[in-house]
Formats: structure tokens, C-alpha cells, sequence
């Protein structure tokens, strides 16, 4: 009964993969709570995280969609939260049967804090780092904090609260009607704060002691660590030490002191680059005619005024970040919709969505429709995305084991 709801969910929302926020704790939230271990009980429900997760993925397995869960873990964005992420990845190591990852860890970065409080709030990287360079269950992406001013919108409606009661700036929050519980708090990262200055360390370290970047993904989590627009910076951090270096020193005096970064010696290539940002993300989402220029692959080109041959890239960081920021040609199907930072064309982008094939459809749907003309002011046939809200609707049949 849950494949099947998922399933119907997919197609309903246009959606392409399981996400999993704050498992348990957003419906704690509803009640006022939250989870604190993947194995505190929600409240009126008689389930915990860790079978809400365990679920989740035989569910994924069931339904064979084409990327594992999408997991933002319990406790995010608090200080030791560092243990709670290797529970979440011990915990799930054992459904990992056919060597294919099960889970991807998002946002990294909020989830590796070590400490017992924002005093002492220091990096859990070297701890995360270790037991990923030692399984090869997960997937994981970065969520690197950028020293500008962004928005946070996530739906962990009570990191969001956390959020307002440590910064004091407005605060939306929305529980009523949705599937979790969303917020909304502008932010500044700033160089000067100790924790922030921590969390940018944070970032880049996992990145660098992660060994194999097919596992470790180029994300600032937009626009909740920074905006994407913001990659070429993040690109010369991984790339040159000197890059790094240049901004640490700038940085919290205190945060410089717990930074790891200053032992760390790896410098990504730009052969890195490519996997952590398309070839590495292609792959884990499933997506086989992305990330890769082979014969059938879609004609999804950046093309970039920069030679690797002829320049150190970790010298001159600074003639990297600006190719980065300005592709000399990039080309969307084929067509070039920009040249030198110009856009010449503009082409209405595919909706990629998983059309899930499953038995007894029509009993679901049925049993669907009981339960919201119960519990909501919505009706069932108004749910679901339109079809005419995608403007280009590129669905990808699944059939389901279910």
C-alpha cells in the first residue's frame, strides 16, 4: 500500500525521487516536537526515523525508480549532529545488496557538525569523511555556505524555528494542508561569525577528505547555503589550496584555529570538477543520457575559454573562477543559447518525472479518494499537477515490482 501511494504521489506531483526531510520529526513538529535519535518514537504515529527510512528504501527498491532516497537528516543544522549522520548511514548499510548506493545524504554540510553546543560547535568532518571513504552505500553532496546574503526555505519547519530564535529575522512558517511543514528565514552568512566561518571549513573539508567524487556532489544547497551562481568560488576553493587559504584568513579567528583546512593538501582537477558537478550527479540520478559526451547522450554542453595545459589551475584559481562564471558557449540540445555570458536563444527546458507503473491502479485510486474527501479541503481530482502546468513533459516509464 505505501509503493502504491508513492507511486501515485510521483505521478501526481510530477516528481522524480523520494526526499525524505527530517523523518519523523516534521510530524512531531505538528504536535510541537521533533525527533532528537533515529530512534525516538513520533509522537501518536508508533514508528521511529530508522523505520521510516529502512521503509523508504525497500519501497524505492519496489517501485525501481532510478535514484536512491533523497535524505535530509535528523537533527541538521545542531552542533554533535555529527553522530546522528553515521547512525542514519549505519543504518541503512545492510539494504545495500546489489552494490547500487540506496540513499543520498543532501546538503552534507548541515548534517557533520561536531560539539555540544555553538561554543564549542566544531567540524565532524573527519569523522564523516572516514566512514564514507569506507562503504560505498550513500551518495552525498556538499550544501557549501557562500559569505553573502541568501534566503532559507526548507521543509524542516523546526530547523526553520531554530533558525529564527538563534538570527531573531523573520520567520514564515506553513503547516497546514502540506506534506511537511515548511519555512522561510533570510540569512547572512558572514565571515566574521565563528559558526559560519565553521560551516564554510566544513564544506569544502568533506569534499576533499571524501575521497572518490562519485560520492561527493558540488551543491550550495540553493538557496539555503548560498546561490548557485556562486559554484565558480567554490570551484577555485576545491581546485587551489591558495584559494582556500585566501579566504580562511579572512575568516573568524576562532573558526581559522578548528579549521581543518590548512593540513589538507588535495587539490581537485578539472577532470574532479566535471564528476562532482555532471558526471557524478548524471549517474547517481539515474539519468543515462546526462553527464557524459558519448554517442546518444543528450547535446547538454558548457563550453569553457580555459586549458588546463597551459595554465596551473591551482595558481591562477582566479583565471578558473572567471571561465567558470562566464561559459564561452553553452549548448541546450544542441542549440547555443548563450556565447560569452550572452544569451542568444531561449529553449523551454524538459520536466523529467517518473510515470510509475503499478497493479490494482484503479483500488488505490479509489481508496485515495475515501481519504481526501476525510482529511481535506482539497479534492482528489485537483491535486495532482496538471498536466498543462509542464510546458515540456519528458516522462520516463517505470514499472513497478508492486
Amino acid at each position: 500500500e505505501c509503493a502504491r501511494y508513492v507511486a501515485w504521489m510521483m505521478g501526481a506531483a510530477k516528481g522524480y525521487a523520494i526526499k525524505i526531510v527530517n523523518p519523523g520529526g516534521l510530524e512531531s513538529w505538528g504536535f510541537g516536537k521533533n525527533v532528537h535519535s533515529i530512534d525516538d518514537e513520533v509522537p501518536n504515529f508508533c514508528i521511529t526515523p530508522r523505520e521510516i527510512m529502512r521503509g523508504l528504501v525497500k519501497v524505492n527498491k519496489m517501485l525501481n525508480l532510478p535514484h536512491s532516497i533523497h535524505l535530509h537528516t535528523n537533527n541538521l543544522g545542531i552542533p554533535g549532529n555529527y553522530a546522528t549522520t553515521i547512525d542514519t548511514m549505519k543504518c541503512l548499510e545492510d539494504l545495500a545488496t546489489d552494490g547500487k548506493p540506496v540513499a543520498h545524504i543532501t546538503h552534507l554540510q548541515f548534517s557533520s557538525f561536531a560539539g555540544d553546543d555553538w561554543r564549542s560547535m566544531r567540524s565532524g568532518a573527519e569523522e564523516i569523511s572516514k566512514y564514507i571513504n569506507n562503504h560505498s552505500h550513500m551518495t552525498f553532496d556538499m550544501g557549501q555556505i557562500t559569505f553573502t546574503d541568501t534566503t532559507t526555505m526548507t521543509a524542516d519547519g523546526p530547523f526553520e524555528y531554530t533558525l529564527y530564535q538563534l538570527s531573531g529575522h523573520k520567520w514564515v512558517n506553513s503547516d497546514v494542508e502540506t506534506e511537511t511543514s515548511g519555512g522561510i528565514i533570510p540569512f547572512h552568512y558572514k565571515r566574521s561569525n565563528a559558526v559560519n566561518a565553521t560551516q564554510w571549513s566544513i564544506g569544502l573539508e568533506l569534499a576533499l577528505l571524501i575521497e572518490d567524487p562519485w560520492k561527493m556532489f558540488l551543491t550550495t544547497d540553493h538557496p539555503n547555503a548560498g546561490p548557485f551562481f556562486d559554484y565558480p568560488k567554490i570551484i577555485a576553493w576545491l581546485i587551489s589550496k591558495k584559494a582556500r587559504m585566501a579566504t580562511l584568513k579572512k575568516c573568524n579567528k576562532k573558526a581559522q584555529k578548528k579549521s581543518l583546512l590548512p593540513s589538507i593538501e588535495r587539490e581537485f582537477s578539472l577532470y574532479n570538477i566535471a564528476v562532482v558537478t555532471r558526471a557524478g550527479t548524471a549517474k547517481a540520478l539515474g539519468l543515462k543520457n546526462k553527464g557524459h559526451l558519448g554517442v546518444g547522450a543528450d547535446a547538454d554542453v558548457a563550453i569553457y575559454n580555459i586549458n588546463p595545459e597551459k595554465i596551473d589551475t591551482a595558481r591562477k584559481y582566479k583565471t578558473v573562477r572567471k571561465a567558470f562564471a562566464n561559459a564561452a558557449y553553452t549548448i541546450k540540445d544542441g542549440k547555443v543559447v548563450a556565447k560569452d555570458g550572452e544569451i542568444l536563444q531561449q529553449v523551454d527546458g524538459r520536466t523529467i518525472w517518473l510515470d510509475v507503473q503499478t497493479a490494482e491502479q484503479v483500488k488505490i485510486d479509489e481508496e485515495l479518494k475515501r481519504r481526501f474527501r476525510e482529511y481535506w479541503t482539497i479534492e482528489y481530482d485537483n491535486y495532482p499537477v496538471s498536466d498543462h502546468y509542464v510546458k515540456v513533459s519528458d516522462p520516463i516509464a517505470i514499472k513497478a515490482d508492486v
